[in-house]
């Protein structure tokens, strides 16, 4: 046989398209090509599968050797594909028979001088893709227990080139891995009942959480900011099933852990104030997500809100509307999800303590001006709540212990307002828009009358009207109430800084 046929995934963002790698041997001068849109280190492989067939003890082929990795407009990049091509030259020459199932394998794994196995980052949507297929896949010991969170795929775990070949041949087979090889339980977060006082905020992070909202955070420095953010994933319901996998496969593609994804833990991403666009949104020659991917059905904690660069901010605009981010490349475009809920945190001028009840603050109203305005309008109409944390009395800070509401007893309000809403609209609240806010969101004519006058006052935007709509909504689902009232409209003003907006 001097033609094969080898089936692996390439990695395009969190999706792993098929890949077919045909090898072919003819007469000629003795050499080795690889076509199909390959990136530098795909083809480096020639080096490392040569000498790994040699180290292993086989013969590599004296003749001219072509390797075709189709689809061949679909850019190759990394080590992944050095297993598939190692085996496609055995079958080729001859060396290695067909074995049965081989239509129905894939195989994925970098292969070392020596013939060891290595693994690649990326391995978890591959498993994901061929269990679709209904094939097998072949991956390195070190990715097996990723590969099997895929659940519903038959994977083997190999870990060197001659161990894979005995399993190919029948000399000795090896058994599909099981789950539970997989992981360990993750630790809990931090908990709420930590907290003291900030019966306020706390109600805010219950009501983000409740509803999927974003939260803003401003006060004085030490008011406990950071440490009311911390605990908002501790609120959260887990990951649903399809959630664990789309989220994990952001983390597989990233290189980083998989495990708490897979356990059902929201990420709680915060990154320092000094992070490039591309840090956050994602980029690259070879696109990776950026921390509003790997923060996807969990929570980006931006603190110091006003010191990020504001160019850096705006590209949040986007992914919090539509939930994704797609980033054009000039051979291809790659698109992540970017579910997230944004809690940021800032003082209210430089020193910090403008407004919190002393003379402490030496600001200019110039300064304070110029310190607010950092942050762009068409940004704050997209944060839901926003909230003025004071710092505590020292009598309340130096109180011995009485311990506020858990997190997992707040949670279990959060979970039922999130069963209503699945239940009634099949998604979050803070994803509702057009006929649906207009159903589900409807007011009674004193309430309508209330929102059009603070509209008049306020010049509240249209989104800002709909976002502060989707939080009344939420209010009435922890209350547990079919429609929205005043009462409930009042106290999403009074979350938005408007409590004081609702006169004659």
């Amino acid at each position: 046989m001097s033609l094969a046929v080898i089936h692996t995934r390439a990695q395009l963002g969190i999706e792993a398209p098929a890949v077919t790698v045909e090898v072919h041997l003819s007469g000629g001068l003795p050499s080795m090509s690889i076509v199909g849109l390959p990136e530098t280190a795909v083809k480096e492989s020639r080096e490392r599968v040569r000498s790994a067939l040699i180290t292993a003890g086989f013969d590599f082929p004296q003749r001219r050797i072509t390797i075709n990795l189709a689809p061949a407009d679909l850019p190759k990049e990394g080590g992944r594909y050095d297993l598939a091509i190692a085996v496609g030259i055995l079958l080729a020459s001859g060396q290695l028979k067909r074995w049965k199932g081989s239509e129905a394998t894939e195989m994925i794994g970098e292969l070392a001088l020596s013939g060891a196995v290595r693994p690649v980052r990326g391995v978890l949507p591959a498993a994901v893709a061929a269990g679709r297929s209904g094939r097998s896949l072949i991956v390195a010991l070190d990715n097996a227990a990723e590969a099997v969170m895929a659940q519903r795929t038959e994977v083997f775990a190999v870990g060197h080139l001659l161990e894979l070949v005995a399993h190919l041949t029948g000399k000795q087979r090896l058994e599909p891995v099981l789950g539970s090889l997989s992981v360990t339980p993750v630790e809990e977060g931090p908990d709420l009942a930590d907290v003291k006082g900030q019966l306020q905020a706390r109600r805010a992070l219950e009501v983000a959480a409740a509803g999927g909202h974003n939260l803003l955070f401003s006060g004085p420095p030490g008011s406990g900011k950071s440490m009311l953010a911390a605990r908002l994933p501790g609120l959260l319901p887990p990951l649903e099933t399809e959630q664990q996998l789309e989220v994990a496969a952001i983390c597989s593609v990233a290189g980083h852990d998989v495990r708490p994804a897979c356990h059902g833990v929201r990420s709680f991403r915060a990154p320092h104030h000094t992070a490039s666009a591309i840090a956050l949104v994602g980029g690259g020659s070879h696109p990776r997500p950026g921390e509003i991917s790997l923060a996807h059905q969990g929570v980006l904690f931006l603190d110091e809100l006003p010191e990020y660069p504001r160019r850096v901010l705006e590209v949040l605009r986007e992914p919090l509307e539509t939930g994704e981010i797609l980033i054009s490349r000039a051979a291809r475009q790659t698109r992540y999800p970017a579910r997230f809920q944004l809690v940021a945190a800032m003082n209210p001028c430089p020193c910090g303590y403008h407004d919190d009840g002393t003379d402490r603050c030496i600001c200019t109203p110039d300064q304070i001006r110029r310190y607010q305005q950092k942050i762009s309008g068409p940004l704050l109409d997209r944060i839901d709540l926003q909230l003025q944390v004071p710092a505590l009395p020292p009598e309340a800070l130096l109180q011995p212990d009485q311990p506020g509401e858990s997190s997992a007893r707040v949670r279990q309000r959060v979970v039922a307002a999130h069963v209503r809403q699945l239940e009634r609209q099949g998604c979050m609240n803070r994803e509702l828009g057009g006929r649906d806010l207009e159903a589900y969101c409807a007011l009674d004519d004193a309430t309508r009358a209330l929102l059009v006058r603070v509209m008049k006052q306020t010049q509240l935007s249209a989104r800002a009207c709909h976002r502060l709509l989707r939080v009344a909504r939420t209010l009435a689902d922890l209350a547990g109430e079919e429609r929205v009232g005043q009462e409930q409209l009042l106290e999403a003003l009074a979350f938005r800084g408007l409590a004081g907006a609702d006169c004659d």
